[in-house]
């Protein structure tokens, strides 16, 4: 399965399914092992875990009776490396204004 990173950010945008993500990365779980931790019904989390499906961010298993979901982390390392050059744009700003910031408290001092 393709990631589209509309649909991958689409999916993160949601704290819930962010959350469903961040036990995933733990190891793969059921609809009910994961919908243990939300106050929502087995549907509702059924419903996040459809949207992280069609963004290409989990995958359904197949254990005899059991669906469980996984990570898919060469999907999270696709929209890792999208972001990563804002990352790096931002850090280098942020050194730079902790610099000028040092620089000026120098000079009043």
């Amino acid at each position: 399965m393709e990631i589209n990173l509309d649909r991958a950010f689409g999916a993160l945008s949601d704290p819930t399914r962010r959350a469903i993500l961040a036990r995933l990365a733990q190891g793969e779980a059921t609809v009910g092992e994961l919908a243990a931790p939300f106050r929502l019904s087995q549907p509702a989390v059924s419903k996040h875990l459809r949207v992280l499906e069609h963004a290409g961010l989990i995958d359904q298993g197949r254990d005899a009776q059991r669906r469980p979901r996984r990570l898919r982390p060469e999907a999270i390392k696709i929209v890792a490396d999208w972001a990563e050059p804002f990352r790096i744009l931002w850090e280098r700003r942020f050194d730079n204004l902790e610099r000028h910031l040092a620089a000026e408290k120098t000079e009043k001092s």
